[in-house]
């Protein structure tokens, strides 16, 4: 604790120093981003455009805020075009600042690293920001080390559970059990929100729904083993295997498994993937993580096969840059719904009925539209084997109880169709 206090005394010294040497507006990101590689973009609604730090992105208006929050974004080891979770909560938070005359502000760090993304929020914090937006458990060390040394700034934080703040703050000798921990010890609760979402069951329906559609020769390529991307992959066997078991067909259905340990795509995967499309004739891969889905989709587009999307109904991107109907489906969660309505429990002043939470998103309604976890229906392409009203049924029935979904990662789900799971490709 001491270590923490003189630590957050030297930045506070540091930040004092840099606001008052700097001579800038508080909602403006300073020149010295040019020098350092760090991008950023301030947005309040307006319709002025700035720039700085070469790929910046912000419209810059004059109009005052309808309340006194000030938002900033943090982007992980991604970007805001990265058609995934940076760009999800870029895009929601934007949208929410601009229909409330709210600033609005983005940083990318200038690595991939905890004390680039922590330098990130310094700036943010420096600059005025007092709602800070952290997508991605990368953050979990980020919420350990700066939300006691801000205490008067709230923090989101998306899809950081106890597990990531736990490992983070035990450090060596931590096994991912956070029932033997009071994580709340670890990390200031008074001003973070952290939501987790329950990747399993989307990822469930993404596989029952492909075997439905008449697919029976599956791929999983994962970004990395993290049990967000370990939750997606098993909910997709898991789903996978109970269509194959509805239809009968448990010998005639495969899921090959992989993750390409790292959330890009490559050379190296692409051409994994050419292998699984063209020698091993499999029809869908579910491209899990970042920006992997380019290697899924490339090899699909040179071979005539399927592409299934995650986090965000990825449709509409995959298929304009490689092929109309390349994309089948996408393992949605809420992340827009996260933001959106974060943003608006702190405007309305109800931020103390949800700070110091980790929540669990999932199924809230029968109503597919109004869950955190879910298919888009607009974009997935139904059949006459597998209709809208039957997906709606199959949300029912979970949410009723009546068709359960593991997330136990400890080990790949037991199942009748075959899966062969290949580690990482790196």
């Amino acid at each position: 604790m001491k270590k923490r206090i003189l630590t957050a005394l030297l930045a506070i010294a540091m930040l004092t120093s840099m606001v008052a040497c700097g001579g800038k507006d508080n909602n403006t990101p300073s020149s010295d981003n040019a020098e350092t590689g760090a991008q950023t973009g301030t947005e309040t609604g307006g319709e002025t455009g700035g720039e700085t730090g070469g790929e910046t992105g912000g419209e810059t208006g004059d109009t005052a805020a309808a309340t006194d929050m000030n938002i900033a974004m943090v982007t992980d080891s991604g970007d805001i075009t990265d058609q995934s979770f940076n760009q999800t909560t870029y895009e929601s938070a934007k949208a929410w600042a601009e229909e409330n005359g709210v600033p609005f502000t983005y940083y990318k760090p200038e690595s991939d690293s905890t004390e680039a993304r922590n330098a990130s929020v310094d700036q943010a914090v420096a600059a005025g920001a007092n709602v800070i937006l952290l997508p991605g458990y990368l953050f979990a060390a980020t919420v350990v080390d700066q939300a006691e040394m801000y205490p008067d700034v709230k923090f989101i934080a998306l899809d950081v559970g106890a597990g990531d703040i736990l490992e983070n703050a035990v450090g060596e000798g931590y096994t991912y059990n956070p029932a033997d921990y009071d994580v709340t010890e670890y990390y200031n609760i008074d001003n973070v929100y952290c939501a987790t979402y329950q990747e399993a069951i989307s990822g469930y329906m993404a596989g029952y729904t492909a075997v439905k559609l008449g697919y029976k020769h599956l791929g999983f390529l994962g970004g990395m083993a993290v049990p967000a991307v370990t939750r997606f992959g098993y909910g997709y066997v898991q789903g996978a295997d109970a269509a194959a078991k509805e239809l009968g067909i448990e010998n005639e259905v495969i899921v090959e498994y992989v993750v390409g340990g790292q959330f890009s795509g490559d050379a190296d995967i692409t051409a994994y993937m050419d292998t699984w499309y063209s020698s091993r004739d499999v029809e869908v891969v579910f491209a899990c993580g970042g920006g992997i889905y380019t290697s899924a989709a490339e090899a699909a587009q040179k071979a005539g096969g399927k592409v299934i999307g995650v986090d965000s109904d990825q449709a509409p991107v995959i298929d304009a840059a490689y092929g109309d109907g390349i994309t089948v489906t996408s393992a949605m969660k809420g992340l827009s719904t996260t933001v959106k309505n974060m943003l608006t429990a702190i405007k309305d002043g109800q931020w103390g009925e949800h700070v110091g939470k980790i929540e669990s998103l999932g199924l809230i309604s029968e109503t597919v539209e109004e869950n955190y976890v879910q298919l888009p229906i607009e974009s997935t392409q139904w059949s006459d084997t597998y209709t809208e009203e039957d997906y709606r049924a199959l949300v029912k029935d979970m949410y009723d109880g009546k068709v359960t979904v593991s997330d136990d990662i400890s080990a790949m789900p037991a199942t009748s169709i075959t899966v062969n799971d290949y580690g990482s490709i790196k």
